[in-house]
């Protein structure tokens, strides 16, 4: 199982910011994913997560600014993030769990100037 992150970059506060995270090796249809935000020193926290069926869940400081979905046919999932803030700047890392299993991607930093 393979899972690829990318499109951390840099960005104004107030700006926006797609992460993408495609998945190889799994039976992807039937994943739960979920982006997750840490960097050595603070603690790790769930960002988003989405299920098979489109549930989805987010924490609090990302209600109303950040939306999870994810496109079945190219194996992938988004995280569209606007109005973004110098605290949500971190390195994000997307990943999956049960039923497919725990697997993590490499993470995509995010950094947001104020």
């Amino acid at each position: 199982v393979q899972l690829q992150a990318y499109g951390g970059g840099l960005v104004q506060a107030g700006g926006s910011l797609r992460l993408s995270c495609t998945a190889s090796g799994m039976v992807f249809d039937v994943a739960g994913m979920g982006w997750y935000r840490w960097v050595p020193g603070k603690q790790r926290e769930a960002v988003a997560s989405i299920a098979y069926d489109n549930t989805t869940n987010y924490v609090d400081s990302a209600k109303g600014r950040f939306t999870i979905s994810r496109d079945n046919a190219k194996n992938t999932v988004y995280l569209q993030m606007n109005n973004l803030k110098p605290e949500d700047t971190d390195v994000y890392y997307c990943n999956s769990y049960p039923p497919v299993g725990w697997y993590w991607g490499d993470g995509t930093l995010v950094t947001v100037s104020s």
